[in-house]
């Protein structure tokens, strides 16, 4: 290893040592050090003295306590038990010390409270999980700022024809207004990590699409499976066509439905697809309107995905 970085290195961990705390890598912990993020991203929340807050993955509180100054209650969660002694440590004497509860567990298994607003620098390998725990929640909140990977933000906020559009994003906007609010280096954490990060606004749509979600994403998942190939191709595949035909014939034996002795599921399946000329269009060029009008063709022919 070159000389240089073995010394930057040795100075992150002299400097990760002095605060007593040693970062667990497999839990994404990177504290955001800037105080003028952490300032940002709570002025974007808009909150109010009477709101309830959700935050993951507290850490040592930088932003917790800017939270705590300005509303209610807020609710921490946090996986790493010594960070959480950190953290209580800190508002220990104070007059904050009454308006934070601290849920110490992994956020993905625990029941979420309920929260007015969520405000996170989230651990990243979580990200995916958690945007659609968080967007399934009852009640409903009214908005989220979160820290995201660049990368998985830009995939949030996509748009058809654009190179990151995906069913991520055909599943999160279904759900929700997404807007990005800015950019954030690596050099703003401590540890830093090893990619960029943003900071984007999620806004659930109340009510949201009388549609069966899991329905909808079983449908987008065929889909994008082979995105840049057409939707007629695949839809092709045996698995896809026998997982048609299964959910058909117990729709038909649910309503009493006789099914032709000539019925053919990929026969069927093609004559759907090229009624409303799905057949030559490609996921990655589809909005939300094509893919709701693709499922109803589907839905009202007795074809289901869940």
């Amino acid at each position: 290893m070159p000389k240089e970085r073995v010394q930057k290195k040795s100075r992150q961990h002299a400097e990760v040592q002095k605060q007593g705390i040693n970062f667990n890598k497999e839990f994404g912990q990177h504290i955001l050090k800037n105080p003028l993020v952490v300032n940002s991203m709570v002025e974007k929340a808009a909150l109010r003295p009477t709101d309830v807050v959700l935050e993951i993955g507290p850490g040592t509180g930088n932003m917790t306590v800017k939270l705590l100054e300005k509303v209610k209650k807020v609710n921490a969660c946090e996986i790493d038990p010594r960070l959480v002694a950190e953290l209580q440590k800190r508002v220990m004497g104070t007059p904050y010390q009454s308006k934070l509860h601290v849920i110490v567990g992994d956020v993905i298994k625990t029941d979420l409270p309920f929260f007015d607003v969520c405000v996170a620098n989230m651990p990243y390998q979580i990200s995916s999980p958690f945007v659609f725990k968080l967007l399934l929640h009852r009640p409903f909140f009214r908005c989220a700022v979160l820290m995201f990977q660049r990368e998985f933000a830009q995939r949030l906020v996509a748009k058809p024809g654009d190179k990151l559009y995906c069913r991520l994003s055909v599943n999160t906007q279904l759900l929700a207004r997404v807007d990005h609010l800015m950019k954030v280096g690596k050099n703003n954490f401590r540890p830093p990590p090893k990619v960029e990060s943003s900071v984007v606004r999620i806004e659930p749509r109340n009510p949201p699409p009388p549609i069966n979600f899991q329905e909808w994403d079983g449908l987008v998942r065929i889909c994008f499976s082979r995105k840049n190939k057409t939707i007629g191709a695949s839809f092709r595949f045996t698995k896809v066509l026998d997982m048609l035909e299964k959910n058909y014939r117990v729709h038909c034996s649910l309503n009493n439905i006789p099914i032709p002795p000539e019925f053919d599921v990929k026969t069927k399946v093609n004559e759907i697809l090229t009624s409303k000329e799905y057949d030559s269009k490609r996921p990655r060029q589809m909005d939300i309107d094509d893919f709701l009008g693709l499922l109803n063709c589907f839905n009202s022919a007795g074809f289901h995905f869940s």
